[in-house]
Order: C-alpha cells, then structure tokens, then sequence
C-alpha cells in the first residue's frame, strides 16, 4: 500500500515540476535527441549486419545439406553401375561359355 501511495506522490510531483521547468525538459530532449537517433541508428546497423550473416549461414545450411544429398545419391548410382558392370560380365561370361559348347 505505501509502495501505491509513494508511486502516486512521485508522479503527481514529476506532472508538477514538468509543468514549472517545461523550458529545461525541453532543453534536455534537444540535447538527447540526436543522441538517440546516433544510438538507434548503430543498433539498427547492427541487427541488419547480423540478420544478413544469420541469411548467409542459413545458405550455406542448405547448400551442404544439398551437398551431402547429391554425395548420397551419388554413392547409390556407382553402386549401382558397379551391379550392372557385374551382371554385365557375367552375362558376357555366359554367352562366351555357350558359344564355346556351341562350336
């Protein structure tokens, strides 16, 4: 409850010397705003370079994700080939075996 009452005191003496010194106040937001704006300004910068990295590292994800995708793919059709070479051999294998009982 005392917390209350001293809030209501303060902001009830803040409204009353912000009326008397409005020319000081204003003084002081002159003063800081170009402050802010230099302050706002390099934070805006900031989170722009890093949400531009974040956008490249996101890239180079996909890309090596690709990357070991087509790897795997590439994997599969050499093992593949490396069937149909064998049954390729095999069969020439046999159609040299029945030539050779034909003759």
């Amino acid at each position: 409850m005392s917390l209350l009452v001293g809030g209501i005191v303060s902001a009830i003496i803040g409204l009353i010397s912000l009326i008397f010194w409005w020319d000081d106040f204003m003084t002081i937001i002159r003063g800081a705003f170009p402050i802010f704006l230099l302050l706002g300004g390099a934070l805006a910068v900031y989170v722009g370079i890093d949400e531009m990295q974040e956008k490249i590292r996101e890239e180079r994800q996909k890309q090596d994700e690709k990357l070991g995708k087509a790897k795997e793919e590439i994997e599969t059709v050499k093992a593949q080939a490396e069937r149909y070479k064998e049954e390729l051999e095999k069969l020439k294998a046999k159609a040299e075996n029945s030539q050779k009982t034909e003759n």
